[in-house]
């Protein structure tokens, strides 16, 4: 009994030591959690403004069994760095001297909130070569609290905005060599009307691929810059913190547990009961 007690008060003890550590490891993983702003700022811009880059590289021809291949990739490279700092003006400022510094543009830039709640949102266009250079500069801005970097493939999307574009080339020059040849007046309105249709198409064809343009190269960074006082909490609070809440839970652990075995205990006693009475039904019955 005192064996089994002993391990019963062993395994309650680990497990109240195991919720404790993970609150409390928690506590300093938890992010400020203040996105909505800029979340839906990003958003909105994102389908009307997309930077892209290219890269070259050699590659090993699959039709010939000596020889490269050049091959041309287009992709989309986004950060995401969102800080907060407790010296809003000079933060501000540090950030759009490193923006020139590097020769990038800011694109789309959105600012809002009273002093102590300020808000600075700013979509970069930042060239390939001094992406990494603008990156790791700004995530020394204030305290980080959430950085990311995605990077994605767009050849394929450039090939077919390509082949669309040559197959509506080739679409317009035969229209027109029909409208030449002459006809009805109803024949020639329809023409008309599909040229200047497939001409619509090709005009926002050009702004799709007037953006994978060298000229226009460029990665993305998108930075929030969100004003507040920097909190330090000390070891003791956090000590704190993670004992009331692992003591809540726990008990709140324990209570369920109890009850599930208070339940399972009568069902148990209840059934062990039927039996009994059926055995006594089949012995009165022999």
């Amino acid at each position: 009994m005192k064996k089994n007690l002993k391990k019963k008060i062993l395994w309650f003890t680990i497990a109240f030591l195991l919720l404790f550590l993970f609150r409390f490891i928690y506590g300093y993983t938890k992010t400020f959690n203040n996105t909505s702003n800029g979340a839906l700022f990003f958003e909105s811009i994102s389908k009307v403004k997309r930077n892209y880059a290219s890269k070259s590289y050699k590659s090993k021809s699959s039709v010939h069994s000596q020889g490269t291949i050049k091959v041309d990739q287009k992709y989309e490279k986004i950060a995401e760095i969102k800080t907060k700092s407790s010296k809003f003006e000079f933060e501000e400022k540090l950030v759009r001297k490193k923006i020139k510094n590097l020769n990038a543009l800011i694109q789309f830039e959105q600012k809002s909130g009273n002093k102590g709640y300020r808000k600075l949102n700013l979509l970069i266009g930042v060239p390939p070569q001094n992406f990494d250079s603008l990156y790791i500069q700004l995530v020394k801005i204030g305290k980080v609290e959430a950085k990311q970097i995605t990077k994605k493939d767009k050849t394929n999307e450039y090939k077919e905005l390509n082949a669309k574009q040559k197959s509506l080339n080739k679409i317009r020059t035969s229209l027109i060599e029909l409208k030449s040849k002459g006809g009805k007046i109803k024949e020639y309105v329809e023409l008309e009307n599909r040229i200047l249709e497939i001409e619509k198409q090709l005009q926002d064809l050009g702004v799709s691929l007037g953006d994978f343009d060298n000229e226009n190269e460029f990665c993305t960074v998108k930075f929030s810059l969100l004003e507040g006082k920097e909190i330090k909490i000390g070891i003791l609070q956090r000590i704190k913190v993670a004992l009331e809440w692992t003591v809540k839970i726990y008990l709140k652990l324990i209570t369920i547990l109890f009850f599930i075995t208070l339940i399972s205990y009568l069902v148990l006693l209840i059934t062990d009961k039927l039996k009994l009475i059926e055995r006594i039904v089949e012995n009165r019955d022999k």
